[in-house]
């Protein structure tokens, strides 16, 4: 009898070993976004024949993700409006402005995620994003997460790459001049792509 027990014991603490390094393995836990490795970059049409880019340089957030209960899993993020960066100073002071962001008014964009699920092979992570003071919903196409990896700090890390496509004219930045050719100084359709390295929390 003592035999059996100590062979279920054994048993036990093997499944239970192995579920722990299957939920290693898997990416299971917390994370912080690590601000210095991470940037939303947007693209939007200007004057129908181009496409301007830039980025905010400053992301926080946290997000937790559970490959085995995607219901559980949830992200918040936020953006520094104050931070953007298009490599044209003129450019970046207007995009503040109230014509824009309005960022001293409104210097944080949010997302906070309200389902995360896949669809085929997809992950998709759908949330509100606050911005310039009106909240609307948006779906983040998620490439990622990445296995994990340990730093040469001892510090777990994780990647991953979300993209949206968005109308800006929903969160009421609704300026732009005509052109005398048909058309819009800048385009409605807004590309928004997160690149994010997030710190495992211990």
């Amino acid at each position: 009898m003592n035999s059996m027990l100590r062979g279920f014991t054994r048993t036990l603490a093997l499944a239970a070993s192995l579920s722990m390094l299957a939920g290693i393995a898997a990416g299971q836990g917390s994370y912080e976004i690590d601000s210095a490795h991470s940037a939303a970059q947007f693209s939007v049409r200007h004057m129908m024949i181009s496409n301007v880019r830039g980025q905010f340089n400053k992301v926080s957030g946290t997000f937790y993700y559970d490959p085995n209960d995607l219901a559980a899993s949830k992200v918040e993020a936020l953006i520094d409006a104050t931070t953007i960066n298009t490599r044209e100073p003129k450019r970046d002071a207007h995009l503040k402005s109230a014509d824009f962001f309005d960022a001293e008014k409104f210097p944080t964009p949010t997302f906070t995620s309200t389902k995360v699920w896949k669809d085929g092979g997809k992950l998709l992570v759908k949330g509100d994003l606050t911005m310039h003071g009106v909240t609307h919903e948006a779906v983040l196409d998620v490439d990622g997460p990445t296995p994990e990896i340990t730093d040469q700090r001892g510090n777990v890390r994780i990647g991953a790459t979300a993209t949206a496509k968005l109308n800006r004219q929903d969160w009421g930045l609704n300026y732009s001049r005509a052109l005398e050719t048909g058309g819009a100084v800048v385009g409605d359709e807004v590309t928004i792509t997160l690149d994010i390295e997030a710190v495992k929390k211990k």
